[in-house]
Formats: C-alpha cells, sequence, structure tokens
C-alpha cells in the first residue's frame, strides 16, 4: 500500500521556493558577470578604490569570519609588496602603461619661459666681474657686449642653469625619458631612479646630483642634441666612443662639463657678437655647445685620450671655446654639411681608421670632472 502522497500545496511551495532560489543565483551571477569585466579593465594600483570592488567584499550574507588565515594575509602583503614596487619602479612621474611621448626642444623651454624663476634669477650673473687692467683691456680688446634686446634671453638661458631637477615635474621627467630613449633607442620608458643612469654616463642612480654649475640647461643641452635631426647621429656617434673599451668616458658627466664651458663662455661675452649677428641667443648657445662636444670628440678619439686625459683635454677646450668660438661653430658647420658624417674627419683627421669602434661595449663610470675657472681672466 502507497503512502501518503504529498498535498499537492506542499510541492507547489517547495517548487516556487527552489524557483526563487533559482532567480535569486542568477540575478547575483548577472550582477556579478557585470562587475567583472570592470575590474578586469582597471588597474592593479586602483583596484583597492573600486567602488565594485568593495561592493563584493561587503556582501558576507551574514557572515563574519573568527580569523584572518594565512593565506589571506600573504595575498594582503603580496598586494601591498605590489603597490610599493610599482611606485618605486616607476619613480616620481612614472607613467605605466604606454610610453610617454618625446618631448621636443621648443616644448621644453616654453614650460620654463612661463615658469616662475624669479628665485633662480636671483642667483645669476650675466657677467664676469672684471676689475683694474683686465676690465680695461677687456674694453679695448674683447668682445662687444651683448644686444640689450638679447639681456633677457640671456638671463634666461642662466636662470634656467641654476635650476636643478625636479622628478615630481612632469616635463622634467618628459625631458630625461626622451634623452634615454634617443640615445639607447629604447621604445618603453624608463624609471626616473636606477641604474641604467650609470650606463648612459651618470654617476649615480640620479642624474640630478651630476648637474652641479649646470643645472637643468645640461639636460636642455642633450636634449636639442638628440632631438635635432642634424645632430642625433652626431649624439649618438659621441655615445659610442663613450662606450669605448679603452677610451669610454661618462657621456652624460662629459656633457655637463660642455655645458659649464658654454655657460661660461657667455658669461665672459664670448658669444655675444654671433648672438648680435644672430639675433638670439638661445640658438647660438645650442649650437656651441654641440660645435664644443663635437670638438671633444675629434680630439678624443683622432689622439687616443682615455679618461685619465679628461682633465687637460677639458681645460684646452675651454681655452679653445673662448678664444675662438668661431673656428668650433665653422667644425660643426662642416661635420653637418659632410656625408657620411664622420666627427673624425669633420676636423682634425689623425691617423685613426674610421668604423672601427667595437660592436660590444662596456661602459665604466668615473667621477665627476670640475673646471677650474678664474674669472678674471681675459679672452678676446
Amino acid at each position: 500500500m502507497n503512502g501518503p502522497a504529498c498535498p499537492p500545496c506542499v510541492g507547489k511551495e517547495v517548487e516556487d521556493q527552489l524557483g526563487s532560489g533559482a532567480v535569486v543565483r542568477d540575478s547575483r551571477a548577472a550582477e556579478q558577470d557585470g562587475i567583472l569585466p570592470s575590474i578586469r579593465s582597471a588597474p592593479i594600483s586602483a583596484l583597492k578604490d573600486q567602488k565594485t570592488l568593495q561592493a563584493l567584499t561587503s556582501e558576507t550574507d551574514g557572515w563574519e569570519p573568527t580569523g584572518v588565515s594565512p593565506e589571506v594575509q600573504q595575498a594582503q602583503e603580496e598586494w601591498e609588496a605590489l603597490d610599493g614596487f610599482q611606485a618605486v619602479a616607476g619613480g616620481p612621474g612614472a607613467c605605466p602603461g604606454q610610453p610617454s611621448l618625446p618631448i621636443s626642444f621648443t616644448e621644453a623651454l616654453q614650460h620654463f619661459q612661463m615658469a616662475d624663476l624669479s628665485a633662480c634669477r636671483e642667483r645669476i650673473r650675466p657677467t664676469v666681474r672684471r676689475r683694474g687692467l683686465a676690465a680695461l683691456c677687456h674694453c679695448l680688446f674683447g668682445p662687444p657686449q651683448l644686444h640689450r634686446q638679447l639681456q633677457e634671453e640671456r638671463n634666461l638661458v642662466l636662470a634656467i642653469a641654476q635650476c636643478g631637477l625636479d622628478n615630481g615635474d612632469p616635463v622634467h621627467g618628459r625631458v630625461l625619458r626622451t634623452i634615454y630613449r634617443k640615445l639607447t633607442g629604447s621604445r618603453f620608458d624608463c624609471a626616473l631612479l636606477g641604474a641604467h643612469w650609470e650606463e648612459l654616463g651618470f654617476q649615480g642612480a640620479d642624474p640630478g646630483t651630476d648637474l652641479r654649475g649646470a643645472g637643468f640647461l645640461a639636460l636642455l643641452h642633450l636634449l636639442y642634441l638628440v632631438m635635432d635631426s642634424q645632430t642625433l647621429l652626431l649624439a649618438r656617434q659621441i655615445y659610442r666612443l663613450s662606450q669605448h673599451q679603452v677610451q669610454h668616458f661618462p657621456f652624460c658627466v662629459m656633457s655637463v662639463n660642455i655645458t659649464r664651458i658654454v655657460i661660461q663662455a657667455l658669461r665672459e661675452e664670448c658669444l655675444s657678437r654671433e648672438c648680435n649677428r644672430q639675433h638670439q641667443v638661445f640658438t647660438v648657445v645650442n649650437s656651441f655647445y654641440a660645435a664644443t662636444f663635437l670638438r671633444l670628440a675629434q680630439v678624443w678619439w683622432t689622439q687616443q685620450k682615455t679618461i685619465s686625459d679628461s682633465g687637460f683635454v677639458l681645460k684646452d677646450l675651454e681655452t679653445l671655446a673662448k678664444r675662438n668660438p668661431k673656428q668650433l661653430l665653422r667644425g660643426l658647420e662642416a661635420y653637418l654639411t659632410e656625408s657620411p658624417k664622420e666627427f673624425t674627419a669633420a676636423g682634425a683627421l689623425g691617423g685613426r681608421p674610421r668604423g672601427s669602434l667595437p660592436k660590444e661595449l662596456h661602459f665604466t663610470g668615473v667621477c665627476d670632472l670640475p673646471l677650474d675657472v678664474t674669472e678674471g681672466s681675459r679672452f678676446s
């Protein structure tokens, strides 16, 4: 004999409960399906601030954990470590994701033209103060004074030389990354701090510590060198020479020293005649920087100089730059017009064969090279 059958109402009630449970599960699944794509597309560092993630973690359905499991604790530590790693690896002003756009020299210069440089302007000394016989000789036989309408542009050059590197400034970061990518050929952004700057020729992991005496003008000069289509090849040739197995030298530190020579030549009015002729200061200063760096490369390569000769080479180069800047500018013009461009043929040809630089190069860092400048000296 069969047992009593379930009342129809009971079966209906069970079916309704099951159906409602399925609807609840389906609705929750649909809600989560709509949430998960937004989480997948969000950056890792922004997930902790996502409202959707907070909503998922806040729905506990009345369940309260009795304690934090070791797995959860480890996951939380890894999450925090990942955030810290991203902050350090990218450095201040890092741009995760796609690489930042290169910055032109004109755009970087406009940034400084619009910036408040009043504090830097107060520290500049536009010209060298001469006294006694030195002042008289300079007045009678020295170069002409800079035209009055160009003095503001000259003061801007010197004010930028008083500005330091600010890793929190996006423009400063773009300048550094543009220099790095142009010289190395990298397609990706690099951190603003790291050992890769030593490979480029700075003394340490922070390029800002090597700008003493030249300030941000040293970086603007490098930016000009790599962003100008006519001088980019020159920049890469000198950079390649700086990594020579025997004749290596710190490329960026040497460039800073070249900028120091340019600043001193500008303050001693050695460039005034050319600035007056071209009615510009920045154009002349940039060309003179490139011409002086070219001359250093010529002497370094053809005379087989090494890092132990750097002090003497820089001192001789400073003397030539102040006494005959026109000669250096002519050498740059000759280099830019010849084809193919070889800095071994742009000035003083020596007995060194062309194209003999090794393909596999190694860099060795050295200390900074101070310049001994006497402001009372007279150069005509």
